[in-house]
């Protein structure tokens, strides 16, 4: 895993960049914290998601001074229903809008984004599922994915690299891609319904998880993510993990697993200029 990067956390409104992405002309990035919006009760306070039982006008609020910080259009957002599929979206200038003013308006059962056109400002969810930001720099294409357990074992970070090789020409050793802020294997235990399905997917399965109690075993999800991407052919130089646990740290993120499914949700954004 990629040392030479680190993450960058943004004063007052509080967000996330990655030096790795940073250096990249054109591109805007950031993934979200909990800290600096106006969202009440256990949504406090920066939720960004519509689905979660928010009140709606704190969410486009807190979308707005999100966007406002970054330099995007919030009613240009573009987003995915993220059912913990596989889709990948090939998004463009037609698709701006799409979730951003509801969930409804959200693509259908996407969880991957791609884009190669500026002025489309990709966006993704999240409250302990692993944020996947995949750029491009020499053909200038952009992916999001959404990668829980499910995500994971379906390999969706492959999926999308495939797929931006596929419409856009990319080659994935020119690819750079970010693991983002997600559980971490500190926090997150899974039973043998989860590594059955694990076997099935990674012949090195065995050494993504931990036994614990019987039965019992706890899962990287980041290793697992940084693998798939390896697979699917980035340097490892080119490959950046957070490791900042979102179950560890509920006083700057959001957990699903930690606070009992009563929670907000952090946003990745990404765009070309």
């Amino acid at each position: 895993m990629s040392d030479n990067s680190s993450d960058t956390v943004r004063e007052d409104l509080e967000y996330y960049s990655f030096k790795l992405l940073e250096a990249i002309p054109g591109l805007v990035h950031a993934f979200t914290t909990r800290r600096g919006g106006i969202s009440e009760a256990e949504y406090k306070s920066l939720n960004m998601a519509f689905h979660v039982g928010d009140s709606e006008q704190a969410v486009l609020e807190n979308r707005s001074r999100v966007c406002s910080k970054l330099g995007l259009n919030p009613v240009h957002l573009v987003a995915g229903q993220q059912t913990h599929d596989d889709l990948v979206a090939v998004v463009g200038l037609e698709h701006r809008g799409a979730g951003a003013l509801s969930y409804a308006s959200s693509l259908p059962g996407t969880d991957a984004l791609i884009t190669n056109q500026p002025g489309v400002p990709l966006s993704s969810y999240y409250a302990d599922c692993v944020p996947l930001f995949i750029v491009d720099p020499v053909k200038s294409v952009i992916g999001l994915a959404h990668a829980g357990w499910r995500g994971t074992v379906l390999r969706i970070a492959e999926k999308t690299v495939k797929e931006m090789r596929r419409v856009f020409g990319s080659r994935p050793v020119e690819c750079l891609a970010v693991v983002g802020p997600s559980i971490g294997p500190c926090c997150y235990e899974v039973d043998s319904r989860v590594t059955g399905q694990l076997q099935a997917s990674f012949p090195y399965w065995s050494e993504l998880v931990e036994a614990t109690l019987p039965g019992k075993y706890r899962f990287d999800l980041w290793q697992a993510n940084y693998r798939v991407f390896l697979d699917a052919g980035l340097r490892p130089e080119n490959i950046y993990v957070s490791k900042l646990c979102t179950g560890c740290n509920t006083d700057i993120f959001y957990s699903y697993r930690a606070e009992n499914g009563h929670t907000g949700r952090m946003a990745s954004l990404m765009m070309l200029r």
